[in-house]
């Protein structure tokens, strides 16, 4: 068609813009051309400089994450494809590319950061304008026109180009550069990944990977009807204000686990006209309703990951997810995990508590792009068994939904369609756990009996009634700390009385007449509930959170309270409060405690038959509290997870330093055992839980600093006690002496020396 070939009756205006939606009809025309790899991509730059009126158009790809590469151009030297390449930052280029931003400027060669490449011959032109190729804010490369003479392109014309950036993205993830003889660029999807990310829970597996969020590809990105596409966009908008209506009405939790307030905010993003105009607009000018939506997305993405407020970034996580249901039903796919396959593995940037709930035990392990240690869904990983990989980079960008992929959760690592090597390594190290349970299993039954006689008492942690099966198959002797405020984060609203104490109920009943250790509600910090304003506070582990909330908020103190005493129907009751960090916390806690003990027996309820009240040591301070907190408490817990790092002033959030202390380090050991020498003066019973307690090695240091109780994951339970079954616990602390004299930072060379020296199974 002629008038499709060039500049003519619908080319350039007077400013020299053109259509958007007459550009993308060209780009639809040159995409059906028959051609492959780089000759398809080297004749839509020609068609966009063509169509701009402009001498020169290129094309430049990441061929990683820090280097563009110059794949196709019109009007640069041909010899300098796939041999120009820029850094991310560097130059005009390359800083597009870093800050995800167009950058048109008359004079280019005199633009602050402008970087010459020789072998392009680009000397010659003046005007520059670039755009970045992005798929919902993720930048693949840049697009970039050029001409001799200044020039300053119009709106419209940026508009046009940065359309046509979105559709060569688009085609990109299609495949549709690939081919015989074609550069082997952006091949995303269908090469190996590997992932370095961090452990959150241990444990390996092997599945096919199952996105929280479906990467969604537009197989047609060109609106080949712009009112067909409306229609679709319409139709998916009502759609999506039905589904928020209904989880308001319903009041159920968001499939981000977010409060009622979030879903608020959901239905007024859902209904706001600006938002749903830009789309329509997008549609106008040539695009698909998927990629309408898509650019909104990454617009939004755009602005909102420039903002630094903490509490303004967690609502791109909002945005995020309305914009992903959107984006579901106008490609007409089902929310949620329906029909997940039998060996399903979860890639997520990040997901709360109630969702991870929701796929249950059907998963076999999952990864995320965000997430910390200390997360609400780390927790719940944890609880459920399943190997959990955090602060994987491009793991969502990457992965797609059947994706052969392999976990690692012990060492913090995925492997996305990886190849053989790595599938017999990792096989390999399946089939050394698989023995190694095995070892674990006939030692279920037996004591964790040292050599020399030593008896500990190993616990297990628990938050669901998922976990309390594990009790009678790991080999735990009870529950040393069953965290009640999980059946508060996953819920949208405070739990009933009623139901905390059938909940309650049920764990004692699945002990089976073993020892459960509640602590009671245990939020702030990490842990925001739900339908809980959000406290402002700039160090919130160090702010009002734990047993500070409950004596400030003691209506919910008093009914969790009334809910355990309501719960035990009779049966022994150990309660534990958290973060105490003076006496009279405790004081004034363990005499609410008391008051509702006698509140219940004056309304002629049963109580329990026993009863002990204790606390979480977590503050250094309760370590020095006067005697008179050891007269009253009747066991001490160690909250090794909180000591540890207000005891190194190491947040143990930050990757950058929560690593650099040991917690065998000498200091932290000779403070334990101070803690333990101040309980046995009082006769108060003392345990360690914690992630240290879990780990071999840590656990027979703090047996040998005197430690007759630890409580640690189910799964740890085994690997502990074979250990301490394989070692004279006096000759360990031999060991620990001896290193503590010779001026040793850290305890842990030597006794990992002794241990080897002794073929101990560490």
């Amino acid at each position: 068609m002629p008038e499709e070939s060039g500049p003519g009756p619908e080319g350039p205006g007077e400013n020299g813009g053109v259509e958007s939606r007459i550009l993308l009809k060209r780009l639809s025309q040159v995409m059906a051309e028959p051609g492959e790899g780089q000759e398809r991509l080297d004749r839509i730059t020609s068609m966009i400089a063509r169509s701009l009126a402009t001498e020169v158009c290129s094309v430049y790809l990441k061929r990683d994450e820090k280097t563009l590469e110059l794949c196709s151009t019109e009007g640069l030297r041909k010899e300098s494809v796939h041999v120009s390449t820029l850094r991310v930052g560097q130059g005009l280029v390359g800083r597009i590319a870093e800050q995800a931003e167009p950058v048109n400027t008359a004079d280019a060669p005199n633009e602050k950061g402008f970087r010459y490449l020789k072998e392009t011959g680009e000397e010659l032109y003046s005007s520059f304008l670039g755009v970045p190729i992005q798929r919902v804010g993720e930048v693949l490369g840049v697009l970039v026109v050029q001409t001799r003479e200044p020039r300053r392109f119009t709106e419209d014309e940026i508009h046009g180009l940065e359309i046509v950036a979105m559709v060569i993205a688009e085609m990109t993830e299609l495949g549709a550069f690939l081919g015989p003889g074609a550069m082997e660029m952006a091949a995303t999807h269908r090469r190996p990944f590997f992932a370095k990310g961090l452990s959150a829970q241990e444990g390996v597996c092997e599945g096919t990977v199952v996105l929280h969020e479906p990467n969604i590809v537009a197989s047609v990105p060109v609106a080949e009807d712009p009112e067909v596409e409306r229609a679709r966009l319409h139709a998916a908008v009502r759609e999506l204000r039905l589904e928020v209506d209904r989880m308001l009405e319903s009041d159920m939790l968001s499939p981000a686990g977010e409060h009622r307030e979030v879903l608020e905010a959901y239905r007024l993003f859902a209904h706001d006209k600006g938002w749903l105009r830009r789309m329509e607009e997008s549609i106008d000018r040539g695009l698909s309703a998927i990629l309408a939506v898509e650019k909104e997305q990454s617009a939004t993405r755009s602005r909102m990951e420039r903002i630094t407020d903490p509490y303004l970034r967690e609502r791109l996580h909002d945005l995020d997810d309305i914009a992903n249901r959107l984006l579901r039903h106008v490609a007409g796919q089902q929310n949620g995990g329906a029909g997940l396959p039998d060996d399903a593995v979860l890639v997520a940037r990040n997901i709360g508590p109630a969702d991870l709930l929701d796929y249950g035990r059907s998963l076999r392990g999952v990864v995320l792009e965000e997430g910390s240690v200390g997360s609400h869904a780390a927790v719940v990983a944890r609880a459920l068994a399943i190997p959990l990989v955090i602060q994987a980079a491009r793991i969502t960008r990457e992965a797609q939904n059947g994706d052969r992929i392999l976990v690692d959760g012990d060492e913090g690592v995925a492997h996305l369609r990886p190849e053989e090597t790595v599938y017999k390594a990792f096989h390999e190290k399946v089939a050394m756990r698989a023995q190694a349970k095995e070892v674990y299993a006939a030692l279920r039954d037996l004591p964790a009996e040292t050599i020399d006689g030593t008896r500990i008492n190993l616990m297990m942690n628990a938050g669901l009634m998922a976990d309390l099966p594990s009790l009678g198959t790991c080999g735990a002797e009870g529950v040393g700390l069953y965290r009640t405020e999980l059946q508060f984060l996953i819920r949208s609203s405070v739990p009933r009385r009623s139901d905390q104490a059938s909940f309650y109920s049920r764990v004692l009943d699945a002990a089976k007449g073993k020892r459960v250790i509640f602590r009671t509600l245990d939020i702030g910090s990490d842990k925001v509930l739900p339908y809980m304003k959000r406290q402002e506070e700039p160090n919130p582990a160090l702010g009002w959170r734990a047993i500070r909330v409950g004596l400030d908020r003691r209506g919910v103190m008093r009914m969790q309270i009334q809910a355990l005493l309501r719960g035990a129907k009779g049966r022994p009751l150990s309660v534990m409060f958290p973060f105490v960090a003076q006496l009279d916390e405790f004081e004034t806690a363990r005499e609410l405690l008391l008051r509702e003990v006698e509140s219940e027996r004056a309304h002629g309820r049963q109580v329990p038959e026993s009863l002990e009240i204790g606390a979480m040591l977590e503050t250094p301070s309760l370590a020095f509290a006067p005697d008179q907190f050891f007269r009253l408490t009747d066991f001490i817990s160690i909250g090794g997870n909180d000591l540890k790092q207000f005891f190194f002033a190491a947040d143990r959030e930050n990757e950058r330093v929560r690593r650099r202390y040991d917690t065998l380090n000498v200091s932290f050991l000779t403070f334990i055992e101070m803690i333990v020498q101040r309980c046995e003066a009082f006769d108060v019973p003392v345990s360690f839980c914690g992630e240290d307690a879990g780990r071999p090695i840590e656990a027979l240091a703090f047996a040998a600093m005197g430690l007759r109780s630890l409580s640690m994951r189910p799964a740890s339970i085994g690997p502990v006690k074979r250990l301490l079954r394989s070692v004279d616990l006096s000759a360990a602390r031999e060991v620990i002496d001896g290193a503590r004299r010779s001026g040793a930072q850290s305890v842990r060379p030597a006794l990992f020396a002794w241990l080897m020296a002794q073929n101990a199974p560490v």
